[in-house]
């Protein structure tokens, strides 16, 4: 059989640094997920195409759950709506005994469709409007009250209906990394957050049952969660001592990196992510070691969504065309961009040959289809020769693409769903120009061309 041919290129290599003459790269190959063939997903559904696996959501989940609990047991696992709000994939944790935290009318009104009631919503974020917190007060949520107007429309609403909803409010606070999230609720080390304690009882139209906090995203130091627990915990303390009032919960938010390795980030990801044990540590310290924890024993809640659903993701691509580049490496196009995989502008994925290849390697740049400069899905990296039609794999890609994903110069692809038996759903459709043109409407002048 004739040998594809290969076009000459000149590779620059560094002086003390191992290269192909010294070294051979090898780059590994996958060619299922969960047992299932990527060559019968790919001609089943084509490409690009998101596949999720079932068994993986929750045997993360469950083990996430049964790490925290070993330091303290009290604990619910919520699941955050918009790391992925696909019914399918909420349902899975929900299944799990999970319920939802959303920050949008839009994410509850998923999680009501999901069949989530009203009094097993958590409901965050800075944007919540005067019929969303209706409908919320209406319907038993909890509310987490992010700045001082909320909490006026929150008792205006309360006296209408004659409710005395629950409530937590959100703490920023110091612990230690950077950058910190001061943008959303009230500051701890200032007083505003107790300030703000004492503003919602002498107003007695909510009642206050837990706080909430959420220090960041992808936090690399697990001890970040001793100091926002310990915060917390102190000041439930100190709303005990001066008000009599004991606290149902301490939400603890999320933001425990995945596997993922950051563009900036040297050591690879799964190296320098802390494990599950490093934070259920952090915070079970804390929690141990809190007098207010030892009389009242509060709920632990936590909203972590990346971490649980990341490494579940995966993204199969297929080569359209290559070229090489003036710098002397191998540019590949491939039919999946950053308008589906958003993430890629975050994290140096894996990306991965579906089969094995021969011959030499070549630093390769993975481009997007779209017509943008910066629709790079990752940066050079050694990788074998492909041709047109030839697949990658790319992962983890599970949190925040299909919620962040646009509709824009391409349609958006199937998803799957591999479940526990390694049979394959649809769980979202492709798209057609039905989807684009559907809610448009074209005045009766502009219809003739």
């Amino acid at each position: 059989m004739k040998k594809h041919y290969t076009a000459p290129y000149i590779e620059r290599n560094s002086s003390g640094n191992l290269n192909k003459y010294a070294h051979t790269t090898v780059v590994r190959h996958q060619d299922n997920i969960d047992g299932v063939p990527i060559k019968i997903l790919v001609q089943k559904y084509g490409t690009p195409l998101f596949v999720f696996s079932e068994k993986q959501i929750r045997r993360t989940y469950r083990r996430l759950l049964e790490t925290i609990r070993i330091h303290y047991p009290k604990v619910d696992i919520v699941w955050s709506y918009k790391t992925n709000y696909l019914a399918a994939i909420c349902n899975i944790f929900h299944q799990e005994g999970a319920p939802a935290e959303v920050v949008s009318r839009m994410e509850y009104e998923k999680a009501r469709s999901n069949g989530i009631s009203g009094n097993r919503i958590y409901f965050n974020g800075p944007s919540k409007r005067k019929q969303d917190l209706q409908i919320a007060i209406k319907e038993g949520a909890y509310i987490h009250i992010d700045h001082l107007e909320e909490l006026y429309q929150i008792e205006n609403i309360a006296e209408e209906l004659a409710i005395k909803p629950k409530v937590a409010i959100r703490v920023n606070m110091d612990t230690g990394i950077s950058p910190m999230w001061t943008r959303f609720g009230f500051n701890y080390e200032n007083g505003e957050a107790y300030r703000t304690v004492q503003r919602l009882i002498s107003g007695n139209k909510v009642q206050l049952v837990g706080l909430h906090t959420h220090i960041g995203t992808f936090i690399l130091d697990p001890n970040a969660y001793y100091w926002a627990a310990t915060k917390l915990l102190n000041l439930a303390q100190t709303i005990k001592d001066n008000f009599g009032i004991v606290l149902d919960y301490i939400d603890m938010g999320g933001g425990f990196a995945s596997n993922n390795t950051l563009i900036d980030q040297y050591t690879p990801g799964e190296l320098a992510s802390p494990s599950f044990e490093q934070y259920a540590e952090a915070i079970g310290t804390a929690f141990n070691a809190s007098h207010y924890v030892k009389e009242y024993h509060p709920r632990l809640i936590l909203e972590t969504g990346r971490v649980l659903i990341d490494e579940s993701g995966y993204l199969i691509a297929s080569v359209l065309g290559k070229k090489n580049l003036p710098t002397g490496e191998r540019a590949v196009i491939l039919d999946a961009g950053v308008n589906i995989n958003i993430t890629a502008w975050w994290y140096k994925q894996r990306v991965l040959p579906t089969k094995p290849f021969p011959g030499t390697y070549q630093n390769t740049v993975f481009y997007g289809p779209l017509c943008m400069n910066i629709d790079v899905i990752r940066s050079a990296m050694p990788f074998p020769d492909l041709y047109y039609g030839d697949t990658v794999i790319i992962s983890p890609v599970g949190a925040y693409n299909v919620t962040q994903w646009m509709q824009f110069i391409e349609y958006r692809p199937n998803v799957c769903l591999i479940n526990e038996t390694g049979e394959v759903d649809v769980i979202r459709s492709q798209e057609d120009l039905s989807d684009l043109t559907s809610r448009e409407y074209i005045p009766d002048h502009l219809r003739q061309i």
